[in-house]
């Protein structure tokens, strides 16, 4: 089957050169998945498909077009190249344009470990059955637990393809799996609901349903009887679910999208320290097993472990082909194809690196502060680096746990929050390309009562 989709992306780019392009490169996306959901053991929603995807972007000159398709019948390709050539000559002209001028040698791509093989022999009776037994468990954890949302499992095999017109052709397969459930508990205060999942590319890593259910669970039982504080300035603690968002911002502002546009709060940093000490972030697509890891990005650059703040000192902006022609920088391997076959700047594994201390030493440190395990809303603004999430979690006193809280905001600056960081926690959760681990910011400003 890859063999099919290598020919078609050469046949295309080929087709692109006959007809007046001065270069094109294809990207060519084959996924296979399988889902389930459940709730109350009988099974919601059962889905099982194929799809294709792809992308075409050619070049005229410094001229620049770009196109997509799910149908790959010749038909279909001879008219999307032909068109998307003439749609190239006729747009405007932008000296940063261009396929990159490094690609990776295809002789010497690395074994990243991406596809499981024992997924083939992972029945569809066996995944309905890792749904309904996240579920059950999460149900079976404790009588104030009533109702759910649902236990789901999903898996997926995809298969890259890419070629340009500058002799390129790669390709690379990847295999995952998720298991998720979503109970929701009552007690006479109200009702609460959380979830909690595992994912990983190879099924012997993935958490057993039962351990996700009772987890799950746990999240949500302790939301039970959540109330307001009095506004105050605290220390506050980011579980790893909600510090990675945090970790996320970092990435928006070290995009070369968001620098050459100057739409960054870490614009002209390189080389300055924007964090504490303790922290340290990496860009890592070489990451054995990741869930973000590739052989090479969307436009064939070679992938690479990019350090992006090294002991507080910020080191690297990421970068496409073009957002490093932008800024007279050098490609960084993070060239993503959008929905619409053009290419931005993405996350690999994008993570702050974890450090020694437990998540229940970070609490035990804490006379008087807050917990976050939800963040709701989008108070964040990339320019200035200003921040105000509402959330949900756990006030802590005399280093323990004292009872559930929401409807309070918290409010600071990235800038500083980023400074203030004092402990970096060793429990970092790889749900998807960005991840983190607990980390305690030294004060915010927590607004309720």
């Amino acid at each position: 089957m890859t063999a099919e989709l290598k020919d078609t992306a050469e046949y295309v780019v080929r087709r692109a050169i006959a007809k007046g392009a001065s270069e094109a490169d294809t990207f060519i996306r084959e996924d296979e998945n399988f889902e389930v959901s459940v709730r109350l053991g009988d099974v919601e929603t059962l889905k099982e498909s194929v799809s294709r995807g792809l992308r075409l972007r050619v070049f005229a000159g410094k001229r620049t077009a770009t196109s997509q398709t799910s149908d790959l019948s010749p038909a279909v390709l001879d008219s999307l190249v032909d068109e998307t050539v003439e749609m190239a000559q006729l747009t405007s002209a932008d000296e940063s344009g261009g396929l990159p001028e490094i690609t990776a040698s295809v002789s010497d791509l690395p074994d990243l470990q991406l596809a499981d093989p024992t997924w083939n022999s992972f029945t569809p009776e066996q995944r309905i059955d890792w749904a309904r037994r996240a579920e059950a468990a999460a149900m079976k954890t404790d009588s104030r637990i009533t109702n759910s949302e649902g236990g789901s499992f999903s898996y997926e095999r995809s298969r890259t393809v890419l070629a340009n017109t500058r002799g390129f052709l790669g390709e690379y397969e990847g295999t995952g799996g998720y298991v998720v459930a979503t109970p929701v508990a009552r007690s006479s205060e109200g009702m609460q609901r959380d979830y909690w999942l595992s994912i990983a590319r190879f099924q012997n890593e993935l958490q057993s349903p039962e351990a996700v259910g009772q987890q799950a669970a746990n999240r949500t039982l302790r939301r039970l009887g959540a109330r307001k504080v009095r506004t105050c300035e605290a220390p506050v603690i980011f579980d790893p679910l909600t510090a990675r968002t945090i970790v996320s911002h970092v990435f928006q502002a070290c995009s070369g999208d968001a620098v050459y546009r100057r739409s960054s709060f870490l614009i002209d940093q390189i080389g300055k320290k924007v964090a504490a000490p303790q922290v340290t972030i990496v860009d890592n697509a070489r990451l054995i097993r990741g869930l973000g890891s590739s052989p090479f990005d969307d436009e064939g650059v070679p992938s690479q472990l990019t350090p992006i703040i090294e002991n507080g000192v910020l080191q690297n902006y990421l970068h496409s082909s073009y957002t490093a022609r932008k800024l007279n920088a050098r490609p960084t391997g993070n060239g993503s194809r959008t929905g619409a076959g053009s290419v931005s700047v993405g996350p690999t594994n994008f993570y702050l690196t974890p450090g020694k201390v437990g998540p229940e030493e970070i609490i035990a440190t804490v006379k008087s502060g807050l917990y976050v395990f939800e963040l709701i809303g989008h108070g964040v603004n990339a320019v200035t680096g200003d921040y105000s999430r509402g959330v949900v979690g756990m006030w802590i006193e005399d280093g323990k746990f004292a009872f559930p809280v929401q409807e309070v905001t918290i409010a600071g600056n990235l800038r500083q929050m980023l400074n203030d960081i004092e402990i970096v926690g060793n429990d970092p959760a790889f749900l998807g390309p960005v991840s983190a681990p607990t980390l305690k910011i030294r004060k915010m400003v927590i607004s309720g009562e």
